[in-house]
Order: C-alpha cells, then sequence, then structure tokens
C-alpha cells in the first residue's frame, strides 16, 4: 500500500493582513501593511503612539471599515464576514472599558451579555474569566476601587469571558508599574497556555516584547520596518555593528530600523488608580 504523501492543509492563519491600508483624510495612519498572526503565537505590533498600530488594530477588529481581501481572522474576511469575526475576537482597546460604577463581577457580566455567553453557561464563564486574572475576591467591589492593574486584569477577564481563539490587546500594561505590567502578563500566559489561543498585543515597551512575544513587527508612520523573532532581530543588528549580541536591545533595533527613537510623549507616567488610567490612556491617545 502506497503511502499518502499529500501535505496537510496548512492551518489558516489567526491574522492576515495584505496591503492594508487607512487614512484619515490627508492623513495616512497606516500604509501598506502585510502582516500574519500564525494560530496560537504572541505576535507583537510596536512602535511609538502614531506608528499606526491601534488603527491596524480597529481594522482586524472590524471597528473600521477597509475594502475586501485586505482583512482577515481565521480565514473569515473581516469586510465580509463582520459578525462571524467578532465572535472569534477578545478585544481589550487602548480606551478605558470598565465601569467605575459597577462591581468588577457585574462588568463581567455585563460583557457575557454582549457577547451572547448562553444564560446556562453566563454564571460559570463570568466565574472562571475572573479566577483567571485572580479576581475572584474583589468581584464584589466596584471597579472604581480598584488600582490600575486590577483595572487592566479586570478588562483582561471581559474579553476572555466568551472564549475567544484571538486576543487582542491594545497596550495592556499602559500606565501601570513594573510589578502591575508584570501581573497583567502572567495572566495572559496563564490563559493562553490553558487554552492556546492566539494573541496580538500592540506595546510600546519594547523590554515586554522581547520577553513575551514569539515574534514582533516593529511598526513605525504606518509602515511595517522590520519583522521576526525578537532575538534574531537583536542578533542581526549585531552582526551588522560587530557589537556583542547582549549589549543590542529590541530599542535599539527599533531605533536602527525607524531612524527615530521613542520621545518621552511616548512613555505615560506608571502606576496609580482607576482615575490614573483613564487619565494616562487620555494622555497616550493625545
Amino acid at each position: 500500500m502506497t503511502a499518502d504523501t499529500t501535505p496537510a492543509p496548512k492551518a489558516e492563519a489567526a491574522v492576515r493582513c495584505t496591503g492594508l491600508t487607512y487614512s484619515f483624510g490627508a492623513t495616512r495612519a497606516v500604509d501598506g501593511l502585510d502582516l500574519t498572526v500564525e494560530q496560537g503565537e504572541v505576535f507583537g505590533l510596536l512602535g511609538p503612539n502614531g506608528a499606526g498600530k491601534t488603527t491596524a488594530i480597529r481594522a482586524i477588529t472590524t471597528l473600521l471599515p477597509v475594502p475586501a481581501g485586505m482583512v482577515s481572522v481565521f480565514g473569515l474576511d473581516c469586510a465580509r464576514k463582520k459578525m462571524q469575526v467578532r465572535r472569534l475576537l477578545g478585544y481589550v482597546p487602548q480606551q478605558l472599558s470598565a465601569d467605575s460604577g459597577l462591581t468588577g463581577r457585574e462588568n463581567v457580566e455585563l460583557f457575557a451579555r454582549v457577547f451572547d455567553v448562553p444564560r446556562a453557561e453566563r454564571r460559570a464563564r463570568v466565574d472562571e474569566a475572573l479566577a483567571a486574572v485572580d479576581l475572584s475576591e474583589a468581584a464584589g467591589r466596584l471597579a472604581g476601587t480598584y488600582s490600575g492593574g486590577m483595572v487592566r486584569r479586570l478588562e483582561l477577564a471581559q474579553a476572555l469571558v466568551s472564549a475567544p481563539r484571538l486576543l487582542i490587546l491594545d497596550e495592556p500594561t499602559i500606565g501601570l508599574d513594573p510589578l502591575a505590567r508584570a501581573g497583567v502578563w502572567d495572566c495572559i500566559a496563564q490563559v493562553r497556555a490553558a487554552t492556546g489561543m492566539s494573541v496580538l498585543v500592540t506595546t510600546h515597551y519594547m523590554d515586554e516584547a522581547d520577553e513575551h512575544c514569539a515574534r514582533v513587527a516593529l511598526m513605525h508612520r504606518g509602515r511595517i520596518r522590520a519583522m521576526g523573532a525578537p532575538g534574531d532581530l537583536r542578533a542581526e543588528l549585531a552582526a551588522q555593528l560587530d557589537a556583542d549580541p547582549a549589549r543590542v536591545s529590541l530599542e535599539d533595533v527599533f531605533r536602527h530600523h525607524a531612524g527615530a527613537g521613542l520621545t518621552g510623549a511616548d512613555r505615560p507616567d506608571e502606576g496609580g488608580d482607576f482615575r490614573d488610567v483613564r487619565r494616562s490612556r487620555a494622555a497616550a491617545r493625545r
């Protein structure tokens, strides 16, 4: 009997952007973006504020209209299959999405209803999402009493309650102190290990991307300047400069490819509480 040598069909990419372009009036925010996020990987889209990262994310999440054929999620065209795409996504936007006047549990329950989680499963799903981000004990408190790190973990629970195949995080640790940032990433890693979901994250914290992302794309002025595994990108630059790879950072790689560094305006103050999160995100958007 002859062995079947037909190659197995390749799994559809979690995200595929082909020539993605988007303009606001005369300003081109995204300029011919080609990007693939494979199933199961953590992919980082890096760059300073104004690089076009959030615009690209909003196109992928169907919040901005794009022509057919430019963006797909698990093989579904984001222009033609918007509702099907949205059912596959969990999204934590840069702008504040938690309601300070609701308890942590009420915030997650609201998202469970929005995402049509079946009533019979809703309570268990909410409990699981809160437990996954270590907020079970604080679930009965008003979100307005939460620290900055707790707010971010609450928003992560909101995104996870629908059991998404793709989790999209837009600057998930902006405005947080180093310990809170680490806590958010620990939650992301634990959930991904348990579910195998794909993760697409935007950030301008290069150290986070270096540690947590399998691959990254460095974006500047709407275009991808470099793409690959963080270690490979650092090694390539070290070879070009004849430098010790251990002394080359991902931020050095970005500076090399973008021709400009990260400015102080791209580094909002860290730490604080619910109100500080709101202020820091407003400042970041500006």
